[in-house]
């Protein structure tokens, strides 16, 4: 793959997984879905989405 196509693909699914996961954590901690105490959550979403982005970076915009 050439690499706009890999920086493009790569920018839409990391976002498509942090938009995702963001709202799943924003609604699990308004307790929207009958659970109170999101903070575990949020912090594993945080730790997640770090991951997503570096792996991102590291795959498609780090020159190897």
């Amino acid at each position: 793959m050439s690499y706009i196509v890999k920086l493009i693909m790569g920018l839409i699914g990391t976002g498509l997984l942090l938009t995702f996961v963001g709202g799943l954590s924003e609604s699990i901690s308004t307790g929207f879905a009958g659970f109170t105490g999101g903070l575990p959550f949020l912090i594993i979403v945080i730790i997640v989405g770090l991951m997503a982005v570096y792996d991102f970076w590291d795959e498609c915009v780090r020159k190897k």
